[in-house]
C-alpha cells in the first residue's frame, strides 16, 4: 500500500497547481478571445462562468476517466456545500451582503429548479448518459440567463482582461491548460490513494478534501472583497458557481463513465445540499421582502444576507460534516 505521505503530498501539489494554472488559463483564454474579436460581453461571461469552476471541471474529467466517478460527483456536491456553508457564510460574517432584486427573481429560482433536476438524476444512485446530457444541454440556457442578469458586470470584467498580444495570450492559454490538466491528474491520483489508504470511499474524499480545497481560493477572494467593501457580486457569484457545478461538473461523470453510487449520495449528501440551498433561498427571500416593505413615507431598504444567516449556514455545514463522519 502506498505510504500516506505520498498521496497527501500529491494532493497538496495538485491544489497548488490548480490554483496557479486556473488563473493563467482563464486570463489567457479571455485575452485570446478578446484578440480574436469576441464581444466584450462574452469575454466577461467567460470569466464569470469558468473563473471559479475550471478546477472542478478538470478534476471531474480526470476522475471520471480514472473510473472514479463517485469522487467527481462528491466534488460537485461538496463544492456546492462548501460554497454556501463555508465561503458565503464566512463572507457574511465579515460583512452583510446586499441582495440584488434579479438574484431573487431569476438566479435563485433557477438554482432551485436545477437542484431539483440534479436530485432526480441522483435518486436511483446511478447517473445515466441521458441524465448527463439533459444537465449539460441546459447549460447554454443558464449562461444566457447569466448574460442578461450580469450584463454590466460581464462587460466590466472584460475591461480587466490581461493586455496580452496574440502570442502571449496563446502561450498562457496553452500553459495554463497543460498545468491544469496535469495538476488534476496528480490531485485525483493522490485523492484515490488516500481514500484507499484510509479505507474510506473516494466519494468521501471528494466531498471533503477535494471540495474544500477547490473552494479555498474562492473563500480567500470573497473575504478579501468583503474587507475592501466590494460586496455586490458575492451572492451572485456563489449562485452562479453552484449552477455550473450541477450542470457541468456533475454531468461529466455521466457523459464519460455513468457511475453507480452508494445510496447515501442521494439520501445524505444530495439532501444536505438541497436543504442548505433551500435555507439560503428562504433566507434571501424573507430578508429581501421584510426589508423592502415601506413604512408610511419612508424609502424601501435593500435586502442583505446578514451575520445571523451566515451563522445558520455555517452551523448547517458543520452539522452535515458531523452527519457524514458519523455515517462512515
Amino acid at each position: 500500500m502506498t505510504q500516506l505521505w505520498l498521496p497527501c503530498l500529491s494532493i497538496l501539489i495538485g491544489f497548488i497547481g490548480l490554483v496557479w494554472s486556473a488563473d493563467r488559463f482563464v486570463g489567457g483564454s479571455a485575452a485570446l478571445a478578446h484578440r480574436l474579436g469576441v464581444p466584450k460581453l462574452l469575454v466577461g461571461l467567460t470569466i464569470v462562468a469558468f473563473g471559479t469552476s475550471a478546477p472542478e471541471i478538470v478534476v471531474s474529467i480526470s476522475a471520471s476517466a480514472r473510473n472514479a466517478g463517485e469522487l467527481a460527483v462528491g466534488n460537485a456536491l461538496g463544492s456546492n456545500l462548501a460554497n454556501m456553508g463555508l465561503v458565503l457564510a464566512v463572507t457574511a460574517l465579515v460583512a452583510p451582503l446586499p441582495i440584488r432584486r434579479q438574484l431573487l427573481t431569476r438566479e435563485v429560482p433557477t438554482l432551485l429548479i436545477v437542484t431539483a433536476l440534479a436530485g432526480i438524476a441522483l435518486r436511483d444512485g446511478h447517473l445515466a448518459l441521458w441524465e448527463g446530457l439533459v444537465l449539460i444541454l441546459l447549460l447554454p440556457a443558464v449562461l444566457t440567463l447569466m448574460v442578461k442578469t450580469n450584463r454590466e458586470t460581464s462587460i466590466a470584467l472584460a475591461e480587466d482582461v490581461p493586455h496580452y498580444d496574440l502570442k502571449q495570450a496563446l502561450f498562457w492559454f496553452l500553459l495554463g491548460l497543460a498545468v491544469l490538466v496535469g495538476s488534476s491528474e496528480v490531485l485525483v491520483w493522490g485523492a484515490s490513494e488516500l481514500a484507499l489508504a484510509l479505507g474510506v470511499p473516494s466519494l468521501v474524499v471528494g466531498l471533503t478534501v477535494i471540495a474544500i480545497g477547490t473552494s479555498l481560493p474562492e473563500l480567500a477572494a470573497s473575504v478579501a472583497s468583503a474587507l475592501k467593501g466590494h460586496l455586490e457580486l458575492a451572492l451572485g457569484n456563489i449562485v452562479g458557481s453552484n449552477l455550473f457545478n450541477l450542470l457541468a461538473v456533475m454531468a461529466i461523470p455521466a457523459l464519460i463513465q455513468q457511475p453507480r453510487m452508494d445510496p447515501a449520495v442521494f439520501a445524505r449528501d444530495y439532501l444536505a445540499m438541497a436543504a442548505i440551498t433551500l435555507l439560503l433561498a428562504v433566507a434571501i427571500g424573507t430578508d429581501y421582502r421584510l426589508r423592502h416593505r415601506t413604512a408610511a413615507g419612508s424609502a424601501p431598504t435593500a435586502g442583505q444576507l446578514g451575520r445571523l444567516i451566515g451563522l445558520l449556514l455555517l452551523a448547517s455545514y458543520g452539522g452535515y460534516y458531523a452527519w457524514l463522519f458519523a455515517s462512515l
